[in-house]
């Protein structure tokens, strides 16, 4: 299976940030999802250490992107993107998967 998320260009920046702050060679990021929120599943999008056999990685420039395979059925056709606004803002997932999500975003109920 490919990566189960697309990854927006937009999301390069901050992580590039991220990355020179922390002074780091390479980025390892996990995205997924966790048991909670308003909603019933919370979004997770972290810096890792490493990834695991069982993960699905991608690639974007000098970043990795991890996802494990629990999340990915719950993800799959997702987007990941940077949203700038100064309310609300960060990154967030555009999630065909979503019966409906929070008012916030950050969680969401699975179809």
């Amino acid at each position: 299976m490919n990566f189960p998320i697309s990854i927006n260009p937009n999301v390069l920046k901050p992580f590039e940030s991220i990355k020179k702050k922390k002074n780091l060679d390479k980025l390892i990021v996990r995205v997924g999802v966790r048991g909670g929120g308003c909603s019933g599943l919370e979004y997770v999008c972290k810096i890792d250490n490493q990834s695991k056999e069982s993960d699905y990685s991608y690639f974007y420039q000098d970043i990795q992107f991890i996802c494990d395979p629990k999340s990915a059925e719950f993800l799959s056709g997702s987007e990941l993107f940077w949203d700038s606004s100064l309310l609300g803002g960060g990154f967030k997932f555009k999630n065909p998967n979503a019966k409906r999500s929070c008012g916030c975003g950050t969680s969401f109920t699975p179809k």
